[in-house]
């Protein structure tokens, strides 16, 4: 505990105020934390902080909680005041949060009450490990953390910090305690906010204007915050790609798509792009203009168009799927390196270096071959022993080298051959079965079965393992769809078991679903059946 006396401030209450801030590894938890208790001791008051680090920087944050009493109170009691090292749930006056998950994770522990605490968290998002992992998507709903805000907190306050700080050059730390300092939360000047990160002495111009952004966007705050919009900004085609061939495209959706489709379908060709080349977007076209036409027969105007518009979503994904030369494109990408650098807050002429964890199997690297010796290897036992001995236990590289930016560079350039790889004609024949059963099942007036095994698909995506856990999963789902054609409430039971394929890694809520729904007298696990 450390003590100045200065001027006091009186207050209503001789209990201390009470603050939690949860900030992740590298956000200025502690500086934020320091610079509340500098304030508070240059006025003359009595400041406690402590902390309890999370087990990693993106699973578990760090809580620093300061308890805050003015000398006056002290006096009165007659003895030096005893603050408590760690919060308890219902008894904090102020949770700040540099992350919105954050702010759910205090409202979870009990650290927000409608009674006495405002709450104050920026509205932006660093995805944790188990929302980027997850089989299909996981990203979690900032909404639902809001309207739990609003009814948990006695006054929230939500605006993006993050990028008021990167607006003026700063660090979220220092936009955060101007949002402090606007709330009104604590009986301080603003004039005293700033002297403290004057005092600091470090980056102090742009600490001061992320300061005044985060206080006039408090200052300003509404009573309740607006939803976020969760919608997708509108997609950048490639540069690669011509503006006259572009635009063509852009043409053929409009004349020959329905309005509901017209902004799925433009993510889609940009994407692919960008994944690959203008021939391949319009490959990706002609495949959603045979549902298109399908729609129009089986009833899409009374739908909204929705075979349309899942084809036009999922084929774009599929036909983009994540492989070897993907991504060492991404990895040499100049604006990944930009991205980097700003994360890490590098300086102009420092040298940052990322570090990649490279882990082929044998799969990706006969997947990059041509499609006849890339098979002929990949039933080689000894070239199979040789790639199990030598280069499937990983390694990790320097991407920012120039050794190894040259090799992932090289790899990135074989985009041109990719439709003649193995890798190319495997997941060009799983695309066409799938998307002949779609077709079938439309045709037979099961549409909204054929929506839902459209959607299905959601299911695989990523890399190496992660890819094929996916693949077996919608192995599993199509077998089900087959056997749920012609069924009443086909497409709910199929969407049930889709849900389940993302439960869990390994398998078992499908299987369970599986049991329950499809074959309650089989007993062997889909996982099973399908490597069977």
């Amino acid at each position: 505990m450390r003590r100045h006396h200065m001027n006091t401030i009186e207050l209503k209450t001789d209990t201390p105020i009470k603050i939690a801030i949860l900030a992740m590894g590298g956000q200025g938890g502690g500086v934020l934390a320091d610079w509340i208790v500098e304030m508070a001791e240059a006025a003359g008051w009595w400041a406690q902080t402590t902390s309890v680090p999370g087990v990693a920087q993106r699973t578990g944050a760090t809580i620093y909680y300061l308890e805050l009493l003015p000398e006056a109170a002290a006096n009165a009691a007659g003895r030096p005041p005893v603050l408590a090292m760690m919060p308890t749930p219902g008894d904090v006056d102020l949770v700040v949060a540099a992350e919105l998950m954050e702010a759910g994770r205090a409202m979870q522990r009990g650290l927000v009450t409608p009674e006495r605490t405002t709450l104050i968290t920026s509205s932006h998002r660093s995805y944790a490990v188990g929302e980027k992992a997850a089989l299909g998507n996981g990203i979690g709903d900032p909404n639902k953390v809001i309207d739990a805000g609003r009814e948990a907190a006695r006054r929230l306050m939500c605006f993006d910090l993050q990028a008021m700080a990167e607006q003026a050059g700063s660090v979220i730390s220092a936009s955060l305690f101007g949002a402090i300092a606007g709330s009104g939360a604590l009986p301080f000047a603003r004039e005293a906010f700033e002297d403290t990160v004057r005092h600091g002495g470090k980056g102090v111009e742009a600490s001061l204007r992320a300061f005044a952004l985060g206080f006039d966007a408090a200052a300003k705050a509404p009573a309740s915050p607006a939803p976020i919009d969760t919608a997708r900004p509108a997609p950048v085609l490639a540069e690669r790609a011509a503006a006259a061939e572009v635009q063509a495209l852009l043409d053929l959706i409009r004349a020959d798509f329905p309005v509901a489709a017209h902004g799925m379908l433009g993510a889609g060709i940009a994407r692919l792009i960008d994944y690959q080349d203008v021939a391949y977007a319009n490959e990706y076209l002609t495949r959603c203009a045979a549902f298109r036409a399908l729609d129009a027969r089986h009833g899409g105007e009374a739908t909204d168009w929705a075979l349309t518009c899942a084809a036009a979503h999922r084929i774009a994904v599929a036909m983009s799927y994540d492989d070897v030369i993907r991504v060492a494109d991404l990895k040499t990408r100049a604006s990944r390196f930009e991205r980097v650098r700003g994360e890490v807050g590098a300086k102009p002429g420092q040298l940052v270096y990322t570090t990649e964890y490279m882990h082929p199997r044998l799969e990706e690297i006969c997947g990059t071959l041509p499609a006849g010796l890339g098979r002929w290897l990949e039933n080689s036992a000894g070239f199979g022993g040789f790639v199990k001995r030598h280069i499937e236990k990983g390694r990790r590289v320097q991407s920012g080298t120039l050794r190894w930016f040259l090799a992932l560079y090289l790899v990135s350039g074989m985009r041109r051959f990719r439709r003649s790889l193995l890798r190319h004609q495997v997941e060009s024949a799983q695309i066409q079965s799938w998307l002949e059963r779609a077709t079938r099942l439309a045709g037979a007036n099961d549409y909204a079965l054929a929506v839902e095994v459209l959607h299905c698909r959601k299911i695989v995506k990523g890399y190496s393992g992660t890819h094929d856990r996916g693949d077996k999963r919608f192995a599993a789902l199509m077998k089900a769809a087959d056997e749920l054609a012609g069924r009443p409430g086909g497409a709910a039971t199929l969407a049930r078991l889709r849900e389940a394929a993302q439960a869990d890694e390994a398998g078992h809520a499908l299987d369970a679903q599986l049991g329950q729904l499809m074959r309650p007298q089989t007993q062997t696990p889909v996982m099973s059946r399908v490597a069977a």
